[in-house]
């Protein structure tokens, strides 16, 4: 259960501010360095195999008319699950490649962070896709009742709340940058710096 308040800051900033109320100062859990192995993103946004798309029958009544429209939509979700999947992979490895390594010098990020890392990639690739979705397809779409918003930004709306807690939990802002204490034993000259 969460604990009502302000995020308890890290100790090394408590120590450095001159701790002003005299508490005790908590250490925190220390976690040895390792190396963070990206995963394979098909596991997370598996192929899909795409059928081959349903053939009108010819001189067909209304019922299996409305057969083939329903083979037809089943289609069309399977292909855009399986252009989401291709696209999901591309996205969450571009990101893996791009903020992994920084939040591993910095941050102190390690193996046992290894599924928090691979969470915010997931959520920003899924964000993406229904960023790219709505583009395509507008805010409004039409219900059974006619234009009504469109769910993908209920969806978008989600991955965006999840997505700012990991920004915050994994220092991704300035301001939450601020609350991360840096790894002990790095030096400010040290010559695998990531940011040569």
């Amino acid at each position: 259960m969460p604990v009502p308040g302000r995020k308890p800051k890290p100790a090394l900033q408590v120590v450095r501010e001159g701790n002003p109320g005299h508490r005790p100062v908590r250490e925190g859990v220390k976690v040895p360095p390792t190396e963070l192995v990206e995963p394979d993103w098909a596991e997370q946004f598996p192929e899909v195999p795409i059928p081959e798309k349903p053939r009108a029958p010819a001189g067909a009544d209304d019922e299996e008319l409305k057969e083939y429209r329903r083979e037809v939509e089943a289609w069309q979700r399977i292909k855009l699950a399986s252009q989401a999947a291709d696209f999901g992979r591309g996205v969450a490895a571009r990101e893996w490649a791009r903020v992994v390594p920084i939040l591993q010098f910095t941050a102190g990020l390690s193996a046992v962070d290894r599924s928090t890392a691979v969470d915010y990639c997931v959520c920003v690739a899924r964000l993406e896709w229904c960023e790219r979705r709505l583009s395509v397809e507008g805010l409004i779409s039409m219900g059974q009742r006619g234009p009504c918003r469109n769910p993908l930004t209920t969806v978008a709306s989600q991955y965006r709340t999840q997505l700012k807690a990991y920004i915050g939990e994994l220092g991704l802002s300035p301001s939450s940058r601020g609350r991360i204490t840096p790894p002990e034993g790095g030096d400010d000259d040290d010559d695998g710096s990531v940011f040569d």
